[in-house]
């Protein structure tokens, strides 16, 4: 996908297109949503899609980053500069209860998770979801070099294995929270900032510290 020209795209078309595209993603899921439905109910022509998306993949992977993009609006602005040695870790176990309230009321964002990962496995159409793991390693990048100048992640390894240790983790618990999000009490959801956080500080943190 060119991300320019879809920049380029007028922002009423825009919403009208993703609205479309979650309805028909949500309704029939990847293998069944049809493209020929969401152009219909678009108004915009096969020509124009393929002009900005290279495939439904594509699109797909285009709606979930700019539903992560909403989440992560509002749960506010985070700056990593702004992070102190006594907020590091508690300020990722707020925003993550955040995330479990919003999650917690759009219950479509687990439905497009669980779509995400059966399409990340997909040999043949998974490819488009390597940029959202992209992205995810150079947020997980700057915490971890951030947390490193505070003190409060380890040095004593290379940064490339801290940064490859916590994207395996993240990706892990993504995946086990998608598919177990159903089958959770409102309490065993609030319980996962402080149980997860703690996977990663026991993971990235000094030994004096951790």
């Amino acid at each position: 996908m060119s991300r320019n020209r879809l920049d380029n795209l007028d922002p009423e078309r825009q919403r009208v297109l993703f609205e479309a595209a979650a309805e028909e993603f949500a309704g029939k899921g990847f293998d069944g949503a049809s493209l020929n439905r969401i152009l219909a109910q678009s108004g915009m022509s096969k020509s124009s899609l393929y002009y900005y998306f290279d495939d439904k993949a594509d699109l797909f992977t285009t709606l979930v980053e700019r539903s992560i993009a909403v989440v992560f609006r509002q749960i506010g602005h985070f700056d990593p500069a702004d992070l102190t040695p006594e907020t590091f870790w508690s300020d990722f176990e707020r925003r993550y209860a955040r995330a479990v309230e919003i999650v917690s009321g759009n219950g479509w964002l687990v439905k497009f998770g669980g779509m995400f990962y059966a399409l990340r496995a997909d040999g043949k159409h998974g490819a488009a979801t390597g940029r959202l793991f992209q992205a995810a390693r150079r947020w997980i990048g700057a915490i971890v070099a951030r947390g490193q100048e505070l003190g409060v992640v380890r040095s004593d390894l290379p940064e490339s294995l801290l940064v490859d240790s916590a994207m395996s983790l993240f990706e892990a618990l993504d995946r086990w929270v998608v598919a177990h999000w159903e089958d959770m009490t409102a309490e065993e959801r609030a319980a996962l900032p402080a149980a997860h956080i703690g996977l990663f500080r026991d993971l990235l943190a000094p030994a004096s510290r951790a």
